[in-house]
């Protein structure tokens, strides 16, 4: 049985009304509404493999917080695995922009990074 799946494209400013058309499988059968060919690919993506970066906040041993972000974007799926890593992430050192944070978090091969500069200061 086929299904709709309504979506507004994000790959560019001019956002898209995207119209796909799933099998019984939920593999796509077809898009349309799209542009340009970045809207066909951004449209089948987010319906078999849905991919987000993720943004978030790692403490730092002086109570203060650092934001982070992955390198890129992670599957969706994995990101409670992602943010259980980052929430138990404590800094103990001082970072500056793009300081990787932790490495391959949850076995995606993706970096979290620092996002923005802190320097710890230890007694």
């Amino acid at each position: 049985m086929e299904r709709n799946r309504e979506l507004t494209c994000i790959v560019c400013p001019r956002g898209c009304a995207l119209r796909v058309t799933l099998g019984d499988m939920g593999e796509v059968l077809s898009v349309s509404g799209n542009a340009c060919k970045r809207g066909e690919v951004y449209a089948t993506d987010e319906c078999t493999n849905p991919m987000r970066t993720v943004t978030s906040t790692v403490l730092c041993t002086d109570g203060e917080v650092t934001p982070v972000r992955t390198e890129r974007a992670v599957p969706k799926a994995l990101m409670n695995g992602v943010m259980k890593e980052i929430n138990s992430t404590v800094l103990n050192k001082s970072v500056t922009v793009g300081d990787v944070i932790i490495e391959n978090v949850a076995g995606t091969g993706v970096n979290v990074i620092a996002t923005a500069c802190k320097e710890i200061f230890t007694k």
